[in-house]
């Protein structure tokens, strides 16, 4: 007899690599994680739903619809929608992404833009991509693409650019995609009644640092990026009225000297006084404290498994998606800002990403 849901359990959705997309997972999972105890387990209710190369999932900000970016060469983007009890079902049929290796997508706040940043590849750059959403969430025509162009110092990680998130800034007023390949940040506007991008300013990052994430801080003056190929996490100031980054100061990712390492995840604490990152190849989450424009490390914690990927904060935890490990690990925050982990990581094959509903 299926378990029933604990009492004020939340539900959290994963999303893995398939098989057609180089992994072992099932695409979107569902499970439920006990808020006070941190505990985590399969919704054997909700049966998974096989989407392609599930990297990354965004929620819809009024509807029961999540998207998911389904990472391969052909590029799509798929709908899902979650009902009541949970249960999953395609929202109609994939949707060209507008490029190859759709890596991060996000819904603008009114509910009404899609918007995509594909990886590219070595022979295509990267593309942030938009597309009209339905009154019910489905994906409409494509709106905008706009290619990016530019290469940095890195070999075999730089030679074109590299789309790898696409976020909107807390005012609603600017969108900002990473790219990895070009050392750089570039800001958007978004006409919402088009849905086309209009470039507002080119942010230039340091040469070889790759930025990869970004996570605003609560208040909107300060922005932390991830820097995957420098392996370091910076602190910028950001221009709310010009979109545009100015960095502040900058820290090692981690403290191991004898691995390469390089940042995935970053998330920031509703409070402010808090950033977390994942680290790949260290294979730790590092806890920083902000004081100013600078963040003071706390320590590191084992991330619960090999090559931590995915980071997302629910309900006083963090989740951890080790991909290489095939584990979620639920890692409790601390008043001062450390990290635990009070129960074995789940298993999660080909875990990238997780999102708590």
């Amino acid at each position: 007899m299926p378990t029933p849901p604990s009492i004020g359990a939340i539900r959290v959705l994963t999303g893995s690599y398939t098989p057609d997309s180089g992994g072992d997972g099932t695409g979107v999972a569902a499970l439920l994680l006990d808020p006070t105890t941190g505990r985590m387990k399969y919704d054997d209710q909700v049966k998974p739903l096989p989407v392609s190369g599930a990297s990354f999932l965004a929620v819809h900000p009024s509807l029961d619809v999540v998207y998911s970016t389904n990472e391969t060469e052909t590029g799509t983007v798929s709908v899902v929608a979650h009902d009541g009890d949970g249960n999953l079902s395609p929202l109609g049929d994939p949707v060209s992404s507008g490029g190859t290796n759709p890596c991060h997508l996000t819904v603008h706040p009114g509910g009404e833009w899609l918007l995509t940043a594909n990886y590219g590849s070595d022979a295509a750059p990267g593309t942030v991509a938009v597309h009209r959403l339905a009154a019910d969430g489905r994906l409409l025509e494509p709106t905008d693409l706009v290619v990016h162009q530019g290469s940095g110092p890195v070999t075999g990680r730089q030679e074109g650019s590299h789309a790898h998130q696409v976020l909107v800034d807390p005012a609603g007023r600017f969108v900002l995609a990473t790219d990895l390949g070009a050392d750089a940040v570039i800001t958007y506007r978004l006409d919402t009644r088009t849905g086309t991008l209009e470039r507002a300013a080119v942010n230039p990052m340091r040469a070889g640092s790759g930025p990869r994430h970004l996570v605003f801080a609560p208040g909107g003056d300060l922005v932390f990026s991830a820097d995957e190929l420098s392996s370091t996490v910076t602190c910028h100031r950001y221009d709310v009225t010009d979109g545009t980054l100015t960095a502040l100061s900058a820290v090692p990712a981690t403290v191991a000297r004898d691995v390469v390492n390089q940042p995935g995840g970053i998330v920031a604490s509703p409070c402010g006084r808090f950033v977390w990152v994942t680290n790949r190849g260290a294979d730790t989450i590092a806890a920083f404290r902000l004081a100013g424009t600078t963040l003071e490390p706390l320590g590191e914690v084992p991330a619960g498994g090999t090559w931590p990927r995915g980071l997302t904060l629910a309900a006083g935890h963090l989740l951890v998606a080790n991909q290489h490990s095939g584990t979620l690990a639920a890692l409790r925050v601390l008043d001062d800002g450390t990290l635990d982990q009070p129960h074995p990581p789940l298993t999660a094959p080909s875990v990238v990403c997780a999102l708590a509903l």
